[in-house]
């Protein structure tokens, strides 16, 4: 079975020192993937700290207790980096002398506070990383003004969710260049021997003091009194007569670290405990005297009491104290090492030529692994564009810990938790055993996984590690994560919420991109198909209200796309069939068809296993197209709708969205030569063509014309198809200068509404940050463009373009009298995707808004930020700000683009009017 009109290109491996040492870690020859950038962005605020009896993690844990508060469950830190477990970490702290609070982590606001939910203040970049993380370069932007703590907390708390949020750069932190530019670089020299280099560029005119502490620390593992398998003898580090640290952790063994001299001068070492101050927290007495924000304490209030003048601990820095020249630089070097028989210590010398000629060589390797995985054909500005995207997917990789039942219990040392949690939040997911490192939709704003992005994020994944990328699907259904019942887990907010199935669309995909034919891992396939029939079964049984096979879900992603929150009981009483819920279904089943007819090349097994999802796609797509006379499809106006199901009349809810193109997605080509290869499948087929035409003759099931050579199946029939097309190709409703709106644009001045009793409920197209509270208010599906479900759509077009060929033509843009193949029109849709990133002719990129100095400052210009979704009709980046998770797709949009233009398809986008109303 084919899904694209193209054998899939897969790039072989490459012979250079990257590709090596991916093969090494893989055979478990050499561990270089130990040490990554696995430390999270942000602890506080989370689910798994969160020990309330309602459920406020925002409140339980804030911000200000970050500083002074161990962590149960993870660790945090600026631009840093940690082993698998995160039980070491390094990170960075600065202090400008004016700010009140050392910066140890990056600030924003929590999901009250923001008016447009949680938001990070602040500017960094994840500049470069290779999959084995051998080098890393981060960058954060540092104000030299005093940080605007209380000013952005206060600026926020009279603002509307119709007025924008207030960021650090409206706070003036960056005017008269006023900012240091901090640039964070590793590289290994072995899988356990790590260079760190920081570059500090004041960008003033006038000279600027700083101090920068890099710090070292455990995770606190002892505190809490378990006995489980992260937990044994306190670790520790301490000073050395010769300048360094020393330390040991029970599962690491020895390590050292070596600060080098700046200008002649050593760092002044620090050290204290891991541990919370609970006198400053809570009123207590201390258990002992160093505590967590000792350097908090040391640096900015001058207290040398808060540090152990024994110089030892579980937390340690080298404090540089600088003053770095008007539009100067410093370097600051470092190096941390594991060795269980070190030949000798790190010595100052370790950090001089030998040093440089690491982190010359990591970077040679870098810039040679990405020419083998970037088309030469792209530009310069697009492979800057992908390289950065396969940078921010690599920083998204963070340790995440998670273990139910102990969350639920409390810790033995530790006061109990409120009885509520017994049966509060997650409490039906008691075998959630959660303790790896895990692709992050972003990594502050959303600092845990979340089930249908990280399927999105292993397609770019599967190009630059093949091995994560497979790893991480399975991962989702080990028994320690898919629940018994066969669910997989959505969030921490809520285990138990409902996401879009893509994770066997990933693993497809993954399973074709990872391997020419003939060569793939069927392995890796056999065993994802096989629990994803668990989860197949979990939806139809717990989704297929009236076993009608028309289902629900709930909000399935998109949050506030409907009138009502699909999450919770309707205001109107009844049951919601949703257009996108059932089509979602019939994509699962036409995925795993695919899957099963490719293990039954070598299987015949798995011929049932196909004939069972061909039956199921139809019965859903069936159903779809005609229960109760037309299904979900309005023959009036040419679209799919949800509806209501309210004492036995069936209510549309007629709002142009997502919803309805989603159906577009659940296409697939049958190949006549793979039907003829399998007789138990052929002969069911058979059977069902000619026995079930109640069924069959609503759906696509058609020869090609002029070939037998494959069919298609497919919800729309090629009239509904096209009928549907032409919303999606008008400028007026689906489509921007930027992809495909989440909402029809013709809903701005036409809101939708609905009545439900004295209440009223509508849907108007806001093509920028969400205008109301639902779902935290932070997440905007009434009009902004989305990555994920665009670059499904330019998918699915592929496939309707393989079979329809040069015989379907339609108009795109509606109007402009250009007739389009509808492979055609994908990479149109590619270009406009393209286009949000890439600089235009004044060299703004449309993600960065209106900041002249994205386009005209040299430190800006070539910076490139992945926000979650994008402004429907500038482009402009919208909610989160790294999500180099699904948006990091662009880099295979771009990628995409070139491979078209080598086989001749590279026709030039339409010029476009952005409209200013």
């Amino acid at each position: 079975m084919k899904k694209t009109s193209k054998p899939d290109v897969v790039i072989a491996p490459g012979t250079g020192a990257e590709d090596a040492r991916l093969a090494d870690d893989s055979a478990r020859k050499a561990n270089w993937k130990r040490w990554g950038p696995y430390l999270a962005e942000r602890q506080w605020g989370t689910v798994r700290e969160d020990y309330s009896a309602d459920g406020s993690a925002w409140q339980y844990f804030p911000h200000s207790h970050s500083r002074s508060r161990a962590y149960r469950w993870g660790e945090d830190g600026l631009l840093g980096i940690s082993d698998r477990q995160a039980r070491l970490c390094f990170a960075l702290a600065l202090w400008n002398t004016r700010d009140p609070i050392l910066k140890e982590r990056t600030f924003g606001l929590s999901g009250p506070q923001g008016n447009h939910g949680e938001d990070v203040k602040e500017l960094y970049y994840f500049v470069d990383a290779t999959p084995t993380h051998s080098y890393l370069k981060g960058l954060y932007r540092y104000p030299q003004r005093e940080y605007p703590y209380r000013e952005l907390i206060d600026a926020d708390k009279g603002r509307s969710k119709l007025e924008p949020e207030r960021e650090l750069i409206d706070a003036g932190m960056f005017d008269d260049e006023r900012y240091f530019d901090i640039t964070v670089e590793y590289a290994k020299e072995s899988p356990d021997d790590i260079l760190i280099r920081i570059g500090i560029a004041n960008r003033s005119a006038d000279a600027a003091p700083l101090e920068v502490l890099p710090q070292l620390w455990f995770r606190n593992t002892w505190t809490w009194g378990e006995s489980d398998e992260d937990c044994g003898p306190k670790p520790s580090l301490r000073a050395t007569a010769d300048g360094r640290i020393e330390g040991e952790q029970f599962e690491l063994g020895p390590l050292e670290f070596r600060a080098a001299a700046h200008d002649g001068q050593s760092p002044e070492l620090l050290f204290t405990e891991n541990e919370t101050n609970v006198e400053r927290l809570f009123g207590d007495s201390n258990p002992q005297p160093f505590v967590k924000d000792a350097f908090h304490e040391y640096v900015i209030h001058g207290r040398s009491d808060a540090i152990n003048p024994a110089r030892e601990g579980t937390k340690a820095a080298a404090r540089y104290r600088l003053i770095v020249p008007a539009r100067g630089s410093v370097e600051l070097r470092m190096r941390l090492r594991l060795e269980n028989k070190p030949k000798s210590h790190l010595k100052e010398s370790d950090l001089g030529r030998g040093f440089e000629r690491t982190f010359a060589q990591r970077i040679a390797e870098a810039d040679e692994y990405f020419a083998t995985r970037i088309p030469s054909a792209l530009s310069a500005d697009e492979r800057n564009v992908v390289r950065q995207a396969y940078a921010g997917l690599a920083w998204s990789k963070q340790f995440y810990h998670y273990v139910v039942p102990e969350w639920l219990e409390g810790d033995p040392t530790q006061p109990p938790p409120p009885p509520e949690r017994k049966s509060g939040r997650n409490s039906e997911w008691t075998h959630i055993y959660n303790r790896d490192v895990i692709s992050m939709p972003d990594t502050w704003e959303y600092p845990w996984y979340a089930a249908w992005d990280l399927a999105f994020h292993m397609i770019p994944f599967a190009h630059f590690d093949a091995d994560f990328a497979k790893g991480q699907l399975e991962l989702f259904l080990r028994e320690w994560y898919m629940h018994p019942n066969g669910q997989i887990p959505a969030y921490e907010w809520s285990l138990s919420d409902v996401n879009p199935p893509v994770h066997a669309w990933a693993c497809w995909r993954v399973y074709k991109k990872t391997g020419a034919h003939g060569k793939r891992d069927r392995r890796f396939l056999a065993s994802c198909f096989q629990k994803l029939l668990l989860n197949f079964t979990w939806w139809v049984n717990r989704k297929d209200a009236q076993g009608r096979h028309v289902f629900s879900g709930g909000f399935l992603g998109m949050d506030n796309i409907s009138v009502f929150d699909r999450s919770q009981p309707l205001p109107t009483g009844g049951h919601l069939e949703q257009a996108d819920g059932t089509a979602w279904m019939a994509f699962y089943c036409g995925t795993m068809l695919s899957m099963a007819l490719e293990l039954a090349r070598e299987d015949a097994a798995y011929e049932d296993m196909a004939s069972k999802f061909f039956e199921h796609y139809v019965h859903i797509a069936d159903a779809m197209n005609t229960l109760g006379g037309s299904g979900l499809w309005s023959e009036q106006d040419g679209f799919y709708y949800d509806q209501i199901h309210l004492d036995g009349a069936q209510i549309p809810l007629k709002i142009r969205s997502m919803v309805g193109l989603i159906p577009l997605y659940a296409v697939e080509i049958l190949e006549m030569d793979t039907i003829n290869r399998l007789p138990g499948f052929k002969k069911r087929l058979r059977w069902f063509l000619d026995n079930r035409p109640d069924l069959t003759g609503k759906i696509s099931y058609l020869e090609a014309a002029g070939t037998a050579g494959h069919r298609l199946l497919a919800i729309p029939s090629r009239n509904r198809l096209e009928r549907v097309l032409r919303y999606l190709l008008d400028e007026n409703e689906f489509l921007s200068p930027y992809g495909i709106r989440s909402v029809s644009k013709v809903h701005r001045d036409r809101p939708y509404l609905f009545r439900a009793g004295d209440e009223e409920y509508r849907v108007e197209y806001v093509p920028g940050e969400s205008d109301t509270g639902l779902f935290g208010g932070n997440s905007n599906w009434r009009g902004p463009i989305w990555m994920p479900v665009n670059y499904l759509l330019i998918e699915a077009l592929e496939r309707y373009h393989h079979f329809y060929g040069d015989s379907l033509k339609v108009e795109c843009p509606i109007g402009s009298g250009r007739m389009m193949t509808l492979g055609e029109v994908s990479r149109e849709l590619s270009r406009r995707l393209a286009r949000i990133f890439l600089p235009d002719g004044r060299g703004a990129r449309p993600c960065h808004g209106g900041d002249r100095r994205y386009a005209e400052d040299p430190h800006w210009r070539d910076l490139v930020l992945f926000h979650e979704s994008f402004h429907g009709d500038s482009g402009r980046g919208v909610g989160a700000s790294h999500q180099t998770g699904w948006t990091a797709l662009v880099a295979r949009v771009l990628e995409g683009l070139a491979k078209e233009a080598a086989h001749g398809h590279s026709e030039p986008p339409l010029r476009v009017v952005v409209s200013q109303r």
